[in-house]
């Protein structure tokens, strides 16, 4: 299966599948000498693992990475970095009763039409199971990078949406609540519609708000491999996805041209900054800032409508452990492709330096 590496210069192929025996990575493309943070990496991956609250999944996996190459006393070697993330929990059985159907708005079908078969173990490699080595890479990109900070939070669940500007929210206050919304009194709304939802047996999408502050000035390659082209690929490829926005995003559509336009400041800055700090492709120097829409996730626990690989449409009930909301648990995915997609730009503006 092609489509599984990532990157350009600081390279990350994944592995593996949801009921697997494990999945994992190798990066290819780390400088050496960084010397490596192991519980900020381990951080990382508890933010994203199952079974961390009662709002979303509750497979029960300890996500420890462990790295096999690419490191020595601690610091990466800038050969590749392998690592393995073991699956613990599988039960496979729960998937027993699709093994002949295809869910709605899976890639159930879509999967058996292109290979000629499909693992409907939690979906196999289509599973958002894959998402964590995304993340080990990530905490990687994130160390090397150091000054630049890379903060995503939940902004809208369903209709509740946090409507604060992000320069007026606090971000260390995120990872205090089940929702990582960092606004305590819309988290809480948002908590309870999660809840409401999961008694229904149904889903709910919603949106994901990143900041990247600190990006230095020229990372980007035009004219089809601009810094926010590749961000909105990085993020489109996470599963669940259907939209990404940046700086104004559509509602620049709405607005004139005089009201759209970033003044400069003498000092390069800008006055405002709508085009969310990339200008024809190239960082600016001010915020980049974006929005990733997640859909409802596809599994429901009632009972729908379904089609079998002999052409009948039967009825079919989602079994088995599932997020009522994918948002809380996409935080971390998303700053991980963005620090993936930073640091490849970075280290080829450093090669033009």
């Amino acid at each position: 299966m092609a489509g599984n590496t990532f990157g350009n210069i600081f390279k990350l192929t994944t592995f593996g599948e949801s009921h697997g025996v494990a999945i994992g990575g190798i990066i290819d493309g780390c400088p050496p000498g960084l010397e490596l943070d192991f519980e900020a990496i381990q951080h990382e991956m508890d933010r994203r693992k199952p079974g961390q609250s009662k709002i979303v999944t509750q497979r029960k996996e300890p996500d420890t990475v462990e790295f096999l190459s690419g490191i020595f006393d601690g610091k990466t070697t800038g050969t590749p970095i392998g690592f393995v993330i073991k699956n613990t929990n599988q039960k496979s059985k729960d998937y027993s009763h699709i093994k002949d159907v295809y869910r709605p708005s899976h890639a159930d079908y879509t999967y058996e039409k292109k290979y000629g078969l499909r693992d409907y173990r939690g979906g196999g490699r289509s599973s958002a199971r894959e998402t964590a080595s995304r993340v080990v890479a990530g905490a990687i990109a994130k160390q090397y990078l150091k000054s630049i900070q890379i903060n995503a939070f939940t902004s809208s669940v369903g209709d509740i949406e946090l409507t604060k500007p992000y320069q007026e929210l606090d971000f260390s206050q995120t990872d205090t609540n089940d929702v990582r919304c960092p606004d305590i009194e819309i988290a809480n709304l948002m908590i309870d519609k999660i809840k409401a939802i999961r008694k229904e047996g149904n889903t709910i999408g919603g949106t994901i708000t990143c900041v990247i502050q600190n990006v230095p000035l020229g990372l980007g390659e035009p004219v089809f491999d601009k810094l926010h082209a590749d961000l909105g690929k990085a993020m489109l490829s996470i599963n669940a996805v259907k939209g990404f926005e940046y700086g104004s995003g559509f509602a620049g559509s709405k607005m004139t041209g005089t009201e759209h336009n970033d003044m400069f400041n003498q000092d390069g800055s800008t006055k405002t900054n709508m085009s969310g700090g990339i200008q024809g492709g190239i960082s600016n120097g001010m915020d980049i800032y974006f929005k990733v829409a997640f859909k409802p996730v596809a599994t429901v626990i009632q009972k729908q409508d379904a089609l079998d690989n002999s052409g009948n449409i039967v009825e079919m009930q989602g079994k088995g452990r599932h997020d009522p909301c994918v948002v809380p648990r996409a935080i971390p995915i998303v700053e991980a492709m963005a620090a993936l997609v930073i640091v490849d730009f970075y280290l080829l503006h450093k090669m033009y330096s």
